[in-house]
């Protein structure tokens, strides 16, 4: 059987989440998110994000975070502006739209947006009122390419978002994989005191399902929960998503995971620039991009699976290679080795 590079949910869930699972099972709790389990969590997410006034919610899956998000700020008229590699532009099968409001796609060369992006778009919208009004921007940590905000590139928007009376917004859906990225310099306390909404991520870093959101702006937090109830995400066994949360934030648990998954994709990517790949983008997070020669691609796919991302040309490919909290050290040791055979 080929051993997948697909995607870093593959795999179940981090034994220690199933071992509180089933510690737990039948302790009685309140439902629809009012168990302790949930509650802990976001006292634990406020402390450790230094946000006293962070309200948190706890949902399945990061279309419905986005979407759930995204339709409960805006205002029918209003829309939002996303990189064209979003994955609400790109991979949410229209989730944005479907809820009425338009998703504005620019085109970036990393996956990032900055303030000149944003302003593109504002300028060729100004007849009002037959024009939609730009509201939310929203932006991914790390992004779909791999590749991670700075410090002052989360400064430098934020500082435009309250200009321009905009709402940011930041899909965390790996954003443990950003934060402990060797790179980095974004601290937890900065994604509060920086964004007016964010999420954790649990799905793609060690959960079996989950996503955390985070509301820091106080005046978007009123009647949030409607929202989540209408839009069906609001879980009678709210417990199950606490728990997990629970686990992966005891103990750091769940940076270790995020870590340990960007550590075996610097190997891979250290074997990939042994045989002079070049890359779609520079990433130091868990996804990272080689260029190869369709042939070299053919080759790897023997025994390994992942996508190939995009068509350089008629002889070279992009492929995506993704590790995850599970990726173990022999596997990456092979892959290596076959990747080094291609040279």
């Amino acid at each position: 059987m080929k051993f997948s590079f697909k995607n870093d949910y593959s795999e179940g869930c981090h034994p220690k989440i199933l071992e509180a699972l089933s510690k737990y099972n039948l302790d009685q709790q309140n439902g629809y998110g009012l168990d302790i389990y949930s509650e802990n969590v976001a006292n634990i997410i406020r402390e450790k994000s230094k946000s006293p006034q962070s309200k948190v919610h706890l949902v399945s899956g990061g279309t419905q975070a986005n979407l759930i998000v995204i339709s409960s700020i805006l205002r029918p008229h209003e829309s939002v502006v996303s990189a064209n590699t979003g994955h609400i532009f790109t991979n949410e099968s229209g989730a944005i739209e479907a809820t009425g409001h338009k998703v504005h796609g620019v085109e970036t060369k990393d996956g990032k947006l900055r303030p000149e992006d944003i302003q593109n778009v504002l300028e060729v919208h100004t007849n009002v009122p037959h024009q939609v009004k730009q509201k939310l921007v929203y932006i991914s940590n790390s992004t779909e390419v791999g590749t991670i905000y700075t410090k002052k590139e989360l400064e430098n928007l934020s500082e435009f978002c309250k200009e321009k009376n905009l709402y940011l917004f930041m899909d965390g859906a790996r954003l443990g994989h950003a934060l402990t990225a060797k790179s980095n310099d974004i601290t937890w306390e900065d994604i509060a005191r920086l964004t007016d909404v964010y999420y954790l991520g649990g799905t793609k870093n060690g959960a079996l399902i989950g996503e955390a959101i985070v509301i820091n702006n106080v005046s978007l937090q009123e009647e949030f929960g409607f929202h989540l109830k209408q839009k069906g995400a609001l879980l009678a066994k709210g417990r199950l998503l606490g728990i997990q949360f629970q686990e992966l934030l005891k103990n750091d648990l769940y940076w270790e995971l995020a870590e340990h998954a960007n550590l075996q994709a610097e190997k891979i990517k250290e074997a990939f620039q042994e045989i002079g790949a070049d890359f779609l983008a520079e990433t130091d997070t868990n996804q990272i991009f080689p260029i190869l020669e369709n042939s070299q691609i053919e080759k790897l796919s023997e025994q390994f699976d992942f996508y190939v991302w995009k068509k350089i040309d008629s002889e070279k490919s992009a492929i995506r290679i993704i590790t995850s909290w599970a990726t173990y050290g022999a596997v990456v040791e092979n892959f290596c080795n076959e990747i080094l055979k291609l040279k």
